[in-house]
């Protein structure tokens, strides 16, 4: 894993690159506070009826803190309520560490600004989530505390069910891999092992452990997309445990893992060829599955 200087160097060396174009000014001024929506359509082959169509908003990686404000995260908001979503998908890095200072306490405290902003979304669906890496290297207790006092379901190794018409459709949640804290025969204990399964896990990486087990589908964030992609070469960049599954949907045996470019950024606070991006899920069943 690279550390933060070298990411710093390497996307300096990067943007410089491109100077040229311009481009340096479009990913540290224009990119990152520019959010777009993507559609992505998901085949379930246990998919149960009554939730055919079903939609999910999914917001990952805010990183409320030096580079995400309150006006930031109400564009990304804005966004994902003009999805009309079933259900949020919340999964993980809620919060940073402030300028100049650690992780700690302080960083972990972003959590309530950041949760605010969920809570004034009038009439909003059920929002699920799950805590990721920088979560817990701020402080996941306090995290968790105010994700929850503002009525959002925050899933650390659980589940949640959805019912339509005597069908479940369960979201599970692990709490962060990275910090060593997953575990998803807890997280999937109540589920019968012929229920179609929602994973929401933080890192996309986690999928190939996550494919030993009767899940569908697994949603994460983490990567950020790599911040910044150079055409003809992809990201720079990647952090631990999203390499392999960093952007887009991708397959691991009959699991499918779809990871988010994510809403924010960490330190340098630029995007380049990867937008922030907020994204809906429409489920349907996989006709596959229904002619076999």
């Amino acid at each position: 894993m690279l550390t933060r200087r070298q990411f710093v160097r390497r996307s300096v060396v990067g943007l410089a690159a491109l100077s040229g174009t311009g481009l340096a000014i479009e990913g540290f001024f224009l990119e990152p506070h520019h959010p777009v929506p993507e559609h992505i359509t998901v085949q379930l082959a246990r998919l149960p009826e009554a939730f055919e169509g079903f939609r999910i908003a999914q917001i990952t990686d805010i990183h409320f803190g030096p580079y995400m404000d309150q006006l930031g995260l109400e564009r990304a908001v804005q966004l994902a309520q003009e999805f009309q979503p079933d259900m949020v998908a919340l999964t993980g890095d809620f919060v940073s560490h402030a300028l100049g200072q650690r992780n700690g306490p302080a960083g972990a405290r972003n959590a309530e600004p950041c949760a605010d902003v969920f809570a004034r979304w009038k009439d909003a669906p059920p929002m699920i989530a799950v805590l990721g890496n920088h979560d817990h290297w701020n402080g996941a207790d306090t995290v968790t505390a105010s994700l929850r006092e503002r009525g959002i379901v925050v899933l650390r190794n659980a589940a949640h069910a959805f019912e339509r018409a005597k069908q479940l459709l369960w979201i599970a949640g692990t709490d962060d891999a990275l910090e060593a804290r997953a575990d998803v025969p807890q997280a999937i204990a109540k589920i019968a092992p012929t229920d179609a399964t929602i994973l929401l896990a933080h890192e996309p990486d986690f999928a190939d452990h996550a494919a030993k087990f009767p899940v569908d589908l697994q949603l994460s964030g983490h990567s950020h997309g790599g911040q910044v992609r150079i055409p003809g070469v992809g990201p720079i960049i990647l952090p631990q445990m999203a390499h392999k599954y960093h952007t887009g949907l991708n397959r691991v045996g009959r699991l499918q893992v779809f990871t988010s470019h994510g809403v924010g950024v960490i330190n340098p606070p630029v995007r380049l060829n990867c937008p922030p991006k907020i994204s809906l899920l429409t489920l349907h069943k996989d006709p596959g599955e229904a002619r076999s």
